[in-house]
């Protein structure tokens, strides 16, 4: 006589019996065998790239409608106060100069034009609005491809 003792869980209760028999749990299992070594490969396959930029305002005053264009899209905030960070992360579609605006303290528009983006590309852009109407841009950037 064979005495079938249950499979238990990782909480100790017993598994219950698979209601379509053996052929039916086997064919489950390799299901999901297949998809499990199908995920890592499918993971590979779907890399996205994106560049991570950080604004900083170093003007010594608050800046406002900061407005970041690059190809195929922009970002911005309404204000970044004196001595603050903005962050964004964004991903290139096609290629272009990357352009940057701002209204300073005294209501000027200030203007600035940046390195050229192209699609594929990843890393750091670091930009940093500096005193005197200057914008400086600090790529640190993956070449596509």
């Amino acid at each position: 006589m064979i005495h079938r003792i249950p499979a238990l869980n990782l909480t100790g209760c017993p598994i219950p019996a698979p209601a379509f028999g053996r052929k039916h749990g086997k064919l489950q299992m390799l299901k999901a065998i297949a998809l499990l070594c199908a995920v890592p490969f499918a993971l590979a396959a779907c890399h996205s790239y994106h560049i991570d930029s950080t604004i900083e305002n170093r003007t010594g005053s608050d800046v406002q409608l900061l407005e970041v264009d690059y190809p195929s899209a922009s970002f911005g905030a309404d204000r970044i106060a004196a001595g603050a960070s903005f962050h964004y992360r964004f991903q290139v579609r096609g290629s272009g100069p990357l352009k940057v605006q701002y209204v300073d303290a005294n209501g000027k528009q200030i203007q600035a034009t940046g390195p050229t983006l192209s699609e594929g590309q990843q890393g750091q852009l670091q930009i940093l609005l500096l005193p005197g109407a200057k914008v400086e841009f600090l790529p640190k950037l993956a070449p596509s491809g």
